[in-house]
């Protein structure tokens, strides 16, 4: 199963005719994750041809308007498209009482329950496990409480050789499991069959990190270390490195310099001001530091 990312929008502050701000979804192991949800994400979702109801598991980073401020008008559409199972919302402590208090004074009855999962820890926590992946959350350096996300499948079974199996009658589909999970199989003469020439190696676990706003953090490095994919705010480039430090910001340069430190596979930039019109002038700064630095592309569903 390959795992999906698409960008959904990537400005800071304000949308515009052109841009979107923060919102991603992500694809991993057949579950779908939203990323931040500000203003105009679910227009977004139905450009992406996305499903609502797949929609399970929904990640605030903190409570900036462009990163949350989508989040009520999303709920209450799940409502009106029917959806009558549980939604987990996971964001800053203070998220619950933010959303119940619009939901109460719009009167909006969802019809299905919200559970939230409050965060306010300064250290990387696991937040979601299943049998397939798991989340931690990245702390970061904000003007406000505010985490990233790291998204990290578990070791895959590795695949059936079935052209040695078909050698062997004695193994039954029963037996494919314990295989898979990289047991040898004992023969009626006692021979063992050892695991690894019955199997081949799994396709490599992949993982994602979203770093949403923050200054340059390099406590982040070991939390990402080796991701496959990073994305990184770089809202501004580094001749505005004080504005950055002022803002709560990264420049395109640190974050390839956190790409560099962390050996990731590929760095995605965004959360860009909207004083700059041509956004190549960010990978260009990036590249000098991490050459596999790339521009988002809006709703272009992104292989990790």
């Amino acid at each position: 199963m390959s795992t999906y990312l698409t960008i959904l929008g990537f400005n800071s502050a304000i949308p515009t005719i052109n841009s979107s701000p923060t919102a991603q979804l992500l694809e991993m192991e057949e579950r779908y994750f939203l990323i931040d949800c500000g203003e105009g994400t679910q227009v977004q979702l139905r450009k992406a041809k996305a499903k609502f109801s797949k929609i399970n598991h929904i990640f605030i980073s903190h409570l900036h308007g462009d990163h949350c401020f989508g989040l009520p008008g999303l709920i209450a559409s799940f409502r009106l498209l029917g959806r009558d199972t549980p939604l987990h919302v996971y964001g800053p402590k203070g998220i619950k009482n933010m959303m119940e208090t619009i939901f109460t004074i719009t009167e909006t009855h969802r019809g299905f329950e919200v559970v939230y999962h409050e965060l306010d820890k300064n250290y990387s926590e696991k937040i979601y496990e299943d049998n397939r992946l798991e989340v931690y959350t990245i702390p970061l350096d904000h003007r406000i409480y505010c985490n990233g996300y790291l998204f990290k499948e578990k070791p895959k079974d590795r695949h059936l050789d079935m052209k040695e199996i078909a050698k062997y009658s004695e193994i039954e589909t029963c037996d494919y499991h314990n295989i898979k999970a990289g047991k040898d199989f004992i023969l009626s003469d006692g021979y063992v069959l050892k695991n690894e020439v019955l199997t081949v190696e799994p396709a490599p676990s992949v993982s994602y990190a979203f770093c949403s706003d923050t200054r340059y953090l390099e406590s982040v490095i070991p939390i990402i270390k080796n991701v496959t994919v990073l994305y990184h705010e770089s809202t501004f480039l580094h001749d505005l490195k004080e504005m950055a430090d002022y803002t709560g910001h990264t420049t395109a340069l640190e974050a390839a310099t956190i790409a560099q430190k962390a050996q990731v596979g590929k760095l995605i930039l965004g959360h860009f001001s909207n004083r700059y019109s041509d956004l190549t002038v960010f990978t260009d700064e990036a590249r000098t530091i991490f050459p596999n630095s790339f521009l988002p592309k809006a709703l272009e569903a992104v292989k990790i």
